[in-house]
């Protein structure tokens, strides 16, 4: 099975850009979109259709804020939209599918880089969003979550790891409640199973030459339940196109294809 997951930074943007004609060469069985930046109303006459592929959108009500999709070679079998806290449902932040045994999520953590409110905000998000992650983990039933997750978990996932230690993205609070993620309820990053080198980033500042000098953050991920770990064959960060500020994270999973 695999896998693709991309922070689009509005999909009419990455449309026009070439991501969905690059999207179709790869041959997903899924494929996850987060800050599509758009109501569905407003997708009309623009190139964000896949051939052979059932779509779904979870948006925001703000106009031109969050929102995620989901693209699949076969219709789920069941659609969930949110996670039950109004806060953030109401951002678009939340998109679960279904297929026979298997969910994927499309997820969209919150930000904190714009000031003490958003940061607030994403604090709040993490305090609620564990406990759900945790009621997942006692379904039995196996799930992927990808998506931005807005946390690079340790230095390995950050060029300047160092000078950021007191920023949004790498707070310390941050970080450990990725530990508790990843230790005490088991989850498994993925990528991390199957490629453990360095500087390997999928977000890149606008400012400077960030991207050209790969001074970037590993902030998108693909996470498994317990029952998954191991599962991961393969993964590739695509940095040869630009569709946005982030790269599509690509990975190949032993489990049965849609």
């Amino acid at each position: 099975m695999r896998i693709v997951t991309l922070n689009a930074n509005g999909i009419r943007s990455a449309a026009s850009k070439g991501a969905f004609r690059w999207l179709a060469r790869q041959d997903a069985d899924v494929i996850c979109l987060q800050e599509t930046k758009a109501q569905l109303h407003q997708l009309d006459g623009h190139a964000i259709d896949i051939p052979g592929y059932y779509r779904c959108f979870y948006d925001a009500k703000r106009p031109g804020y969050s929102g995620v999709a989901l693209y699949a070679k076969r219709e789920p079998d069941a659609v969930t939209r949110g996670f039950g806290v109004r806060e953030f449902d109401d951002e678009g932040r939340y998109l679960e599918a279904r297929f026979g045994g298997l969910s994927v999520v499309s997820l969209y953590l919150p930000s904190g880089s714009s000031g003490p409110e958003r940061q607030a905000s994403k604090f709040r998000f993490l305090d609620a969003f564990l406990p759900h992650l945790a009621r997942l983990r006692r379904k039995r039933r196996p799930f992927i979550l990808c998506g931005d997750w807005n946390i690079a978990h340790k230095p390995i996932d950050l060029r300047n790891w160092k000078a950021n230690q007191k920023n949004s993205g790498f707070l310390p609070e941050e970080r450990a409640w990725l530990d508790r993620l990843f230790g005490e309820l088991r989850y498994v990053d993925a990528f991390r199973e199957v490629d453990p080198r360095p500087d390997q980033y999928t977000w890149w500042s606008n400012r400077g030459a960030a991207r050209a000098n790969n001074v970037g953050w590993r902030i998108d991920y693909q996470v498994a339940s317990p029952g998954l770990a191991g599962s991961a064959l393969r993964a590739k960060i695509h940095v040869a196109d630009r569709f946005s500020d982030h790269a599509p994270l690509v990975m190949d999973y032993d489990l049965p294809r849609l």
